[in-house]
């Protein structure tokens, strides 16, 4: 609302506005796969990168340098954790798959049809999870990975959203040339919180 009580209307945006968020976006990609090349330091780059894109989502400006590398510090043994455990459940999802595709083990198409919609789930879960996460300022994984939990269970639309986003994301990253996937990470990362603010919209409005 303006001094003269007129309610301001924001500025309409054109194509230089879609390209600068778009090559900001591509910047938040390449670096957080740099950041997460010592493989130990994934989780702290993905969470911190969540909290820049929270920032920017929410005030339409990016956080100052010094306040993105502090919250990578403060990320950096947490997240560390939650890679080792993130590896290791993939892991095991991609040996059970493998595993199941080539009938090594028994259970044939219908344990071959669960797992897979098991790992579908659980991409969606790990979305809502770097969402939470970026919201309370790169940290907090365990209470995000709580509230995650029972956003999923409350909200199945979302997840399922989330996990089409995640899927799409892994997709596109097998087709595009291999110098392009490090500009896929930022885009996933804003997608997965459009998706979400989007659903929560008309729960605000209610």
């Amino acid at each position: 609302m303006s001094a003269t009580g007129v309610e301001a209307v924001p500025a309409a945006r054109d194509w230089r506005d879609v390209l600068r968020d778009a090559t900001d976006l591509a910047l938040v990609g390449i670096t957080v796969v740099l950041a997460s090349v010592p493989v130990l330091t994934a989780g702290a780059a993905v969470g911190t990168a969540s909290a820049a894109v929270h920032d920017w989502a929410e005030t339409g400006t990016w956080p100052p340098a010094r306040r993105i590398l502090a919250r990578f510090g403060r990320a950096l043994l947490p997240g560390a954790a939650v890679t080792v455990l993130a590896v290791l459940v993939t892991g095991l999802l991609v040996a059970d798959l493998l595993a199941l595709a080539a009938g090594r083990v028994p259970g044939g198409t219908p344990a071959l049809l669960v797992t897979v919609a098991v790992a579908v789930a659980l991409v969606g879960y790990a979305g809502l999870v770097v969402v939470e996460v970026g919201r309370a300022g790169g940290a907090g994984w365990r209470a995000a990975a709580r509230s995650a939990a029972g956003t999923c269970l409350a909200r199945p639309g979302l997840w399922a959203a989330l996990s089409g986003v995640t899927l799409l994301t892994g997709f596109l990253a097998v087709l595009v040339h291999p110098v392009a996937v490090t500009l896929l990470a930022g885009y996933a990362i804003a997608a997965l919180h459009a998706v979400t603010r989007r659903a929560a919209a008309p729960r605000a409005a209610a």
